[in-house]
């Protein structure tokens, strides 16, 4: 069985990169290989790229790729770079099209280039859930765990909370 764990970028806020000249966030590359350098990563970890784009611009085409990334990797252990905005919507559907797997999908509320971005806690606690959660579809933020149609963000308080 293998050991290693399955990386999938997404985009999001996780990887947004602050414009100073019109303050724009946009998207230029991820930030996932900085952030597992300095946080002294020793995990064996494949990583792939799917898109980088914000989670409110996806559609059914976006969540069905990522399904058949999930159930095409040898890896059964997956964790996704996801925006927050709909990281509950593409939790759910997978829940629907991947089965036999462990998958966590994690991000950010404040982008990893403004230096106080939650995304390097959020990208550790989820690499350490994704290792020990039992197959199913989970979100990991600020330090929890959730399973996948049993959460909500809650806009007004910037948290993830159990439903």
């Amino acid at each position: 069985m293998d050991s290693g764990i399955k990386v999938f970028i997404t985009g999001g806020t996780f990887d947004k990169a602050y414009n100073e000249l019109n303050g724009t966030l946009y998207f230029n590359e991820t930030h996932l290989f900085e952030m597992l350098q300095l946080g002294r990563s020793r995990l064996a970890l494949s990583i792939d790229t799917l898109m980088l784009k914000d989670s409110l611009e996806f559609v059914e085409a976006d969540r069905q790729k990522i399904a058949a990334a999930c159930n095409a990797a040898n890896e059964h252990k997956i964790l996704i770079t996801h925006g927050t905005d709909t990281m509950t919507l593409t939790a759910s559907y997978l829940t629907k099209h991947c089965k036999d797997k462990t998958i966590v999908l994690t991000g950010a509320m404040v982008p990893y280039k403004f230096g106080s971005s939650d995304g390097l806690f959020n990208l550790g606690s989820a690499l350490a859930f994704v290792q020990v959660l039992n197959p199913g579809v989970y979100i990991a933020m600020n330090g929890k765990i959730f399973e996948a149609d049993k959460v909500q963000k809650n806009t007004d308080k910037g948290v993830f909370e159990a439903i």
